[in-house]
């Protein structure tokens, strides 16, 4: 079937692109390849699936659910839990493999699957390659009391709601958050988290009927978070996406607090606790210069990946890091988790608040952020943009041009014929003028 796998699992319209015929043999697959590899130690293996509230999750679920027994495979299902809950309890309930059916902040009409190894962990490239290669093949179908059994696990939300209170830093009492759930996977355990922290909750878009996740809320429209943090009077406002792996806040003003200044924060925090590995945050070349000279600054080196939080993860893996995180609030805590975790996050926030005294407006002035100008160029033959002696020769020039307080990155786009020019610079209009010059020059000597 050729690659299937994108940089978060299997993604598309659901029952267009995954249907329920490709989920089950997704699901039985994953069985045969984790099973032949040595995951499941010669063992019964267990899994749990778990989902978050769009409607096509539903039949996706059944589908996952009945690939996975029909392989002989025990599965507990978890229902409605968030991406990093799912994270979370395949590792507590010791179980072989796990399961999140989401398609994240995409819109409604999409889904995805995605594979969790032992101990909560995303499955490596190789595994999902064997994945791919097993599609449809025929196999020998266990019979009798070797097929897998499927019960509910109801404990598994409140385990991890226990988690996320117990890795909080102190209680929030007398704090006042406004909490957008995206009517998404985190409807229920955003706010439990933090009323037991606590504080004083408001929520708003906690309330998903399977259509309106993600619709018109959550960290991709804060428009609703900023306006309610103003008329509750809030000390600050988080928004999760449809899965809850990713968060961005909103300031006591209304004005947004992004994944930068949000890893900026929680990095500080980590260093003060004694809890950031070698002074290091890994964060990706789309991190604004402003985060990078903030840290540098205090003494934090910050090392940047390619954009995807698989590869922060990588690097936080290959050096034994404890933070990163991207720009888009998918902040990594690995003394707390093993992915990104929306909830955990905005916690650690507003426990850094209550510890500070401080505002969060004023904790995110540690970094200032500097004008960036993003330009993209269809229709050009982007496997040139590293190589093109006539391009490189501009980026050079532009960067030696903005020297310390700007810089230039071009990156092919992996689904389109597309470049994307980024270019930031001390002031908006110098950062327009390179972006827009370099835009030229790649539409120019890149013309396919």
């Amino acid at each position: 079937m050729g690659r299937i796998f994108g940089t978060d699992g299997v993604r598309g319209l659901a029952n267009r692109d995954l249907t329920a015929e490709l989920a089950v043999d997704l699901a039985v697959a994953a069985a045969h390849v984790l099973g032949e590899v040595g995951a499941f130690a010669d063992q019964r293996p267990t899994a749990v699936v778990a989902r978050d509230p769009r409607a096509s999750g539903e039949f996706l679920e059944a589908a996952v659910v009945a690939g996975l027994a029909s392989a002989g495979v025990d599965v507990h299902r978890l229902g409605v839990v968030p991406t990093p809950g799912a994270a979370y309890l395949t590792s507590h309930l010791a179980a072989d493999m796990g399961v999140m059916i989401s398609a994240s902040h995409n819109a409604m009409p999409d889904n995805g699957i995605k594979f969790l190894a032992r101990g909560g962990l995303k499955l490596d490239d190789d595994i999902e390659r064997l994945i791919e290669d097993r599609l449809e093949e025929p196999w020998d179908r266990p019979v009798g009391a070797d097929v897998g059994r499927i019960g509910d696990s109801h404990a598994g939300v409140a385990a991890y709601v226990k988690h996320l209170v117990e890795s909080t830093p102190g209680r929030l009492d007398g704090l006042t958050i406004v909490l957008d759930c995206a009517n998404g996977a985190a409807h229920r355990v955003g706010p439990e988290v933090f009323e037991q922290l606590g504080a004083t909750v408001v929520t708003i878009h906690a309330e998903p009927d399977g259509l309106n996740i993600n619709a018109n809320c959550g960290s991709t429209h804060l428009d609703d978070l900023q306006k309610a943090v103003v008329e509750h009077g809030a000390d600050a406002g988080f928004a999760f996406d449809g899965d809850a792996d990713r968060c961005l806040a909103v300031d006591q003003t209304g004005a947004v607090v992004d994944g930068d200044h949000i890893l900026a924060i929680l990095a500080l925090a980590g260093r003060d606790a004694g809890r950031l590995v070698d002074d290091t945050v890994v964060a990706t070349v789309m991190s604004n210069l402003g985060f990078v000279q903030a840290l540098t600054a205090e003494g934090i080196t910050v090392i940047q990946t390619a954009v995807g939080d698989r590869y922060v993860l990588e690097a936080m893996r290959a050096g034994g890091f404890t933070m990163g995180g991207e720009q888009s609030g998918h902040v990594i805590m690995a003394d707390f988790a093993t992915t990104g975790d929306g909830v955990l996050t905005a916690a650690h926030l507003a426990a850094r608040m209550q510890q500070t005294g401080s505002t969060l407006s004023a904790l995110a002035s540690v970094m200032r952020r500097l004008p960036q100008v993003l330009v993209n160029v269809p229709d050009v033959d982007k496997s040139r943009a590293d190589t093109d002696p006539v391009l490189q020769g501009e980026v050079a020039i532009a960067t030696s041009r903005l020297g310390d307080s700007g810089r230039v990155l071009l990156r092919q786009s992996g689904t389109e014929p597309l470049v994307r020019v980024m270019v930031e610079a001390a002031t908006h209009e110098e950062a327009t003028s390179v972006a827009q010059h370099l835009a030229e020059v790649v539409r120019t000597t890149l013309a396919r």
